[in-house]
């Protein structure tokens, strides 16, 4: 891999699960893989689980780590062949290029500001960087995105799945914030490259960018999607049609037991973090059903997978 902006740069999807595999079982085996190596990473956005679980990963292969949070006074201008006399002081193209001195790899999490469509899904601030970068990029997620954690919930379900082809349901859940698209947006991409059974459910209104959604089913009523389910993934996210809205906030969209009940013993999945009783109610996040924790812990697994991938071509 040259990079690792989303699947399409992962040349065999069953070798990079094998490998991941390999680590789960061993993640000290290679401590020196990434000796004076150094990675970047540059937080446009907060984060926990993929700051800590990327940092985590590095250090199992014994790499050095500049993580920096770009969204305190750094004002980057992102805009080719503009004149910049305004707020912006530095342009990505010497930015990129200075930080590629640096740095072996450059990891980068920015979001969407979900006010202009065409502007988001443009991902112009991971795009410019690999266009000026000499170095290769990790996608930590971008405004469309988010590899890392969607091949950390491929990985959680092949460990967990009951049978070849599980039923896997991606529902909305309501809350109070406008969200990205990227996670759900993400984990459709790489259910595409799977043969499970996929089911998306959500209010009208919620329907995603169709490239994402197709070979899945599509279906509004939550309680009939639930049937028969061995995965129930919960995800908010604003509209894209009518794009960054809030559409629905209707509660009767959280998780329940009552619902878990309808299905095949599912597994319950969520990225984290998660607003208890708004997304899903305790009796399900506290049960044997939730995987959450072992899904946020096998973050480190898979940032580590594709570190090594990286560091050895």
């Amino acid at each position: 891999m040259k990079n690792f902006l989303s699947i399409k740069d992962v040349p065999d999807l069953g070798q990079l699960l094998k490998l991941a595999n390999s680590i789960k079982k061993n993640p000290l085996g290679t401590p020196n893989l990434g000796k004076h190596k150094t990675m970047v990473l540059l937080f446009f956005n907060p984060s926990l689980r993929t700051r800590l679980s990327t940092q985590k990963a590095a250090l199992n292969l014994g790499m050095n780590i500049i993580p920096m949070n770009v969204s305190q006074g750094w004002n980057l201008e992102f805009e080719d062949g503009t004149t910049m006399n305004l707020d912006k002081a530095e342009h990505v193209k010497e930015a990129a290029a200075v930080i590629s001195q640096y740095a072996d790899i450059i990891g980068i999490r920015t979001f969407a500001e979900l006010e202009n469509k065409v502007l988001d899904y443009e991902d112009r601030v991971i795009n410019q960087f690999v266009k000026y970068a000499n170095v290769p990029i990790i996608n930590l997620e971008s405004a469309v995105l988010h590899p890392l954690q969607s091949f950390t919930d491929y990985f959680t379900i092949e460990t967990y799945k009951p049978k070849e082809r599980p039923k896997v349901v991606l529902t909305w859940a309501p809350h109070p914030k406008a969200l990205p698209q990227a996670v759900a947006n993400s984990f459709l991409e790489w259910m595409q490259k799977t043969k499970y059974e996929v089911v998306i459910t959500h209010p009208k209104g919620y329907e995603l960018a169709a490239n994402f959604t197709k070979n899945s089913t599509i279906v509004y009523n939550q309680k009939k999607a639930f049937e028969g389910a061995d995965f129930i993934y919960a995800k908010n996210w604003s509209s894209y049609h009518d794009y960054g809205k809030i559409k629905s906030t209707d509660p009767n969209w959280m998780i329940t037991k009552e619902k878990m009940n309808l299905t095949n013993q599912a597994k319950f999945m969520h990225c984290l973090p998660v607003r208890r009783n708004v997304v899903v109610e305790n009796t399900v996040l506290d049960s044997k059903q939730s995987i959450v924790i072992e899904q946020a812990g096998n973050r480190a697994v898979t940032a580590q997978t594709v570190l090594v991938e990286l560091l050895n071509c």
